[in-house]
């Protein structure tokens, strides 16, 4: 399990700005898996994917805006195969899109490009924050309407377990119905304390080992952790949460 922890790189944005090479090879020191990439910080495709093929550090798919997806595909589809990951993923819509309507032409769009990459080979999934729970579409919330699992949606599912946790939901019962439909969850932990924050994972409120055991019978293939604010330096966060999983990992498999 330990190979499938992956950073995301929102995470790192202020110190890929001074130094994206430098900050990966950082990462595979510290004994992470992959990286999720999030926008290329000024650098080239060709460079970042240098660094990547000399560190051995694996993809776990590409964080692209909702535009990109319908006016950039060709450049994106470029950017994936040199980065050696089949997944794209839309991480946000903005807040005039977050009606009933907003939210049928989101989902129509989004099939209407994962019907592109499906030959290609890729797929697209989509990563929520806590905004989707609070407008209804066919009577459940406007995440589960737009990650459907039925036969015709192809809209795959980057579940972020915090944002779920702030939404009033619990993460492991809220995963379930997408098993064999979410390549790479997201995991991100919650303060304890009142202002429900952002935290290191295994320091906070949310029970990661149901998740994990989840996620390894359910075809999960990359664990992506992303704290969007840090307290410090955001590298010493990721180290606290990298070693926490390896902890959990270690758990899990001595049951």
């Amino acid at each position: 399990m330990k190979n499938k922890f992956a950073a995301q790189l929102y995470t790192l944005r202020d110190e890929l700005e001074k130094d994206f090479p430098g900050v990966l090879r950082e990462l595979k020191r510290m004994g992470w898996g992959g990286v999720q990439i999030s926008g290329l910080r000024g650098y080239t495709a060709e460079e970042i994917a240098a660094v990547l093929k000399e560190t051995g550090l694996g993809v776990a798919g590409m964080h692209v805006s909702y535009e990109a997806l319908q006016n950039e595909l060709e450049t994106i589809v470029e950017q994936a195969k040199l980065f050696g990951t089949r997944d794209l993923i839309c991480p946000f819509i903005a807040a005039d899109l977050r009606g009933e309507e907003g939210y049928r032409a989101v989902r129509a769009k989004l099939n209407e490009v994962a019907a592109k990459l499906a030959p290609l080979g890729l797929r697209l999934s989509y990563h929520n924050h806590a905004f989707e729970f609070e407008t209804t579409v066919n009577g459940v919330s406007a995440l589960e309407y737009l990650l459907e699992p039925s036969k015709n949606n192809a809209v795959l599912a980057e579940i972020d377990v915090y944002w779920v946790k702030k939404g009033g939901l619990d993460p492991v019962s809220f995963i379930r119905p997408y098993t064999g439909r979410m390549p790479i969850i997201h995991l991100k932990d919650m303060s304890n304390d009142e202002h429900q924050t952002f935290a290191e994972v295994g320091t906070g409120v949310i029970d990661f080992i149901p998740i994990l055991q989840w996620g390894e019978v359910s075809g999960v293939e990359w664990y992506a952790v992303e704290q969007d604010v840090c307290p410090g330096n955001p590298l010493d966060s990721l180290q606290i949460s990298l070693t926490n999983l390896h902890r959990m990992a270690d758990q899990l498999a001595s049951n």
